[in-house]
């Protein structure tokens, strides 16, 4: 581990770009191969760095490797200040002062890194305004987390709350509540269009009786070939953008 204790530690070239990019957080240090070659990408890197001041240090890819917690750091981390922490009641009220129809995600029982951060990145590409994930269960927002999530987790705030609880604020506020399951009805037949929040269950288990309880609709993505079921990143994208499409007309 290379960031301080406190910080948060970005790993690669996509989320390093855009945590500066972005400016939702302080940006306090970049690590950069020493070797590492010049590409149109670095060079926005070290332009954005230096005009915010961050201090830059060039060193062995050795010393990146030994600090790495992804194993994937392209060569290049950065430490920067932990993003925001969001309720949904507060994330709720800021989207309806914007006069914008909220869009949230939840997902139960993620214990798959990779698959939390694609449903991030998926979610900023469909303008959800956030992704609600247990307290106790499943993944925080990790290094690998943001990695995967390419600078998503810097526009979507990842908030970690009871579903049931997050639940019954949504619907407090007129937000209808659709459920993906493999049993509902097929996606592009279910209405999504205004304010919505979609519901998928864990990895393994799809939706609990308890969640299934608390939606106004239940929506499939229908398979061909005698497929089961997909990973939950990947039908959480297909309703978020079935949404998308649904809102374009």
């Amino acid at each position: 581990m290379w960031a301080r204790k406190g910080m948060d530690q970005l790993e690669g070239r996509n989320v390093v770009y855009e945590a500066l990019k972005r400016g939702a957080r302080p940006v306090h240090r970049v690590a950069l191969d020493e070797a590492a070659r010049p590409n149109a990408k670095l060079t926005k890197i070290l332009t954005l760095a230096s005009q915010q001041g961050v201090r830059l240090e060039r060193v062995p890819r050795q010393e990146l490797d030994r600090w790495s917690q992804t194993g994937v750091h392209n060569g290049i981390m950065a430490e920067a200040d932990p993003l925001e922490q969001w309720t949904v009641a507060a994330r709720l009220g800021d989207v309806i002062e914007r006069g914008e129809l909220p869009f949230f995600v939840l997902v139960d029982e993620v214990a798959y890194e990779h698959n939390l951060g694609a449903v991030i990145r998926s979610a900023l590409g469909a303008g959800v305004h956030a992704v609600v994930v247990p307290v106790r269960r499943g993944k925080g927002l990790t290094p690998v987390v943001q990695r995967v999530a390419m600078g998503g987790a810097e526009a979507v705030p990842l908030i970690r709350e009871g579903l049931a609880s997050a639940l019954a604020t949504l619907r407090r506020a007129g937000v209808r509540i659709i459920g993906g399951d493999m049993d509902g009805t097929p996606c592009w037949d279910v209405p999504m269009t205004g304010s919505i929040a979609l519901v998928l269950g864990g990895e393994d288990k799809g939706l609990t009786s308890t969640l299934r309880d608390r939606c106004d609709a239940i929506a499939c993505v229908p398979l061909a070939g005698d497929l089961e079921s997909l990973n939950v990143s990947v039908t959480a994208a297909t309703l978020m953008f079935e949404k998308v499409r649904q809102d374009r007309g």
